[in-house]
């Protein structure tokens, strides 16, 4: 078998597995019959957000720590010592805070994380030209036919890339390696943090057998309920049952289920990283019911999105609201545009004729606005040229995108945001006089 120490990338053929590295002593080695031969990987970061504040201020490394905050906020990740408490991803943060009473809380910094995103992006273009990513923090890889290129198997490609991402850019990542999808994506979870898991075609059938039918993508609790019900929790029961019965009982899932139950995933690398939505939402401390406040948040979220579409200069065709209510029931409503736009005034009179039919006297604790259907921009709304009174309300919101990016976003305020951005300029004010009682005399 293949061996290959992931500290130093060294490689050995060996009958067994070492257990250390002869170059240069690290315990930390991956061997396997078929390391050599598979190509398909999945690359996750390991608590990406955490990792990035952690390594950003070395005082944290060694605490609890939560990415999120608000009153009525969720957890977007937390670190691997925050987990062992019971934090989890999407976890209300005051039951976070119940389970982890000491953790340090930080609000996420979405730039800065894209930004080590896109730098880790990089480094995988430098592997393989197919990059199909799913996510801020994970991605397929498909090095099939690399090894002349690099002059390594993948295998040894994947774990030099681990270690240089570790190296230069400061956070960890976990591999999975196998011959499809389904199963490079299940890998990665293996041996987190800073893993390197295999899983080869010999073996495929005999490792998920065992396993719970939730570890298939797509069977999420109410299936998995259904599933038990019919006597189905592990996957080996589902690879027993002849496929055409499956598909009797769940149509195209039950066919899906056959084919991922034994392993079978025929699905390419797809280098289609085209943006698919674009959306901004926001979790009330208390919450709302009435169209004035509710049209007030969504104003102030559709200028957030406006800001996100314009720098990146593309254009959505189809508007969708996002309300949650205080009882966690999702209403979403969509409207699709005669003419795709990136406008602010255009979203806003779109989402707000979404929100009047939806006020019914329920509290809500979320709303939301997002746009898909997304083109490139080419540097003008094409919504200007409709007609006169749209082209001069859109030339006055360009007009004001320039005051902004001169003079900061607070210099120009719709009247209707008026309120919010004085109360939240008061908040700021008595945070600083805190500090500065806080200060010891000097």
């Amino acid at each position: 078998m293949l061996a290959i120490c992931r500290d130093c990338s060294a490689t050995v053929e060996a009958f067994e597995a070492p257990t250390r590295c002869r170059t240069c002593g690290s315990p930390r080695i991956r061997a396997h019959d078929e390391l050599g031969a598979l190509s398909i990987a999945h690359v996750d970061c390991d608590a990406f957000y955490a990792s990035i504040e952690k390594r950003d201020d070395p005082s944290l490394v060694d605490k609890p720590l939560i990415i999120g905050g608000g009153v009525r906020g969720v957890v977007s990740t937390c670190c691997y010592i925050a987990r062992q408490y019971g934090v989890r991803s999407a976890m209300p943060m005051f039951k976070a805070k119940e389970l982890c009473p000491h953790a340090v809380v930080i609000p996420p910094n979405m730039a800065k994380y894209v930004a080590v995103s896109r730098e880790i992006r990089t480094l995988m273009d430098q592997l393989t030209p197919l990059v199909e990513p799913l996510s801020i923090d994970e991605a397929f890889l498909d090095l099939t036919g690399t090894e002349a290129l690099h002059k390594a198997k993948p295998a040894v490609v994947l774990a030099r890339f681990a270690r240089r991402v570790e190296q230069e850019i400061g956070v960890t990542i976990s591999v999975g390696l196998s011959h499809n999808k389904f199963l490079a994506k299940v890998a990665s979870d293996l041996d987190k943090p800073r893993g390197f898991a295999v899983i080869g075609k010999a073996e495929t059938v005999a490792f998920l057998a065992p396993q719970p039918v939730t570890l298939i993508y797509g069977v999420g609790k109410v299936f998995a309920e259904t599933l038990r019900k019919d006597g189905f929790e592990t996957i080996g029961q589902l690879q027993q049952t002849p496929p055409e019965q499956l598909m009797r009982r769940y149509g195209d899932s039950g066919a899906r289920l056959a084919r991922l139950a034994r392993g079978e995933d025929a699905r390419a690398i797809s280098t289609d990283d085209q943006m698919k939505t674009v959306s901004a939402e926001t979790t009330f401390n208390t919450d709302l019911r009435t169209f004035e406040d509710l049209s007030t948040e969504l104003l102030a979220l559709c200028e957030r999105l406006s800001e996100r579409l314009k720098a990146k200069s593309i254009l959505g065709d189809t508007v969708t609201l996002k309300l949650k209510s205080a009882g966690f029931r999702l209403r979403t409503r969509a409207r699709q545009l005669m003419i795709p736009t990136q406008l602010a005034n255009v979203l806003y009179e779109t989402g707000v004729q979404l929100l009047a039919r939806e006020i019914d006297g329920t509290a809500f604790r979320l709303i939301g606005i997002g746009v898909s259907g997304i083109s490139e921009a080419d540097g003008i709304d094409p919504v200007d040229l409709i007609e006169p009174g749209i082209a001069r309300r859109a030339a006055a919101e360009r007009a004001i995108d320039r005051v902004r990016d001169r003079f900061g976003r607070d210099a120009v305020i719709r009247g209707k945001l008026y309120d919010r951005v004085k109360a939240r300029a008061a908040r700021n004010a008595d945070k600083d006089e805190e500090n500065q009682d806080d200060q010891p005399p000097r």
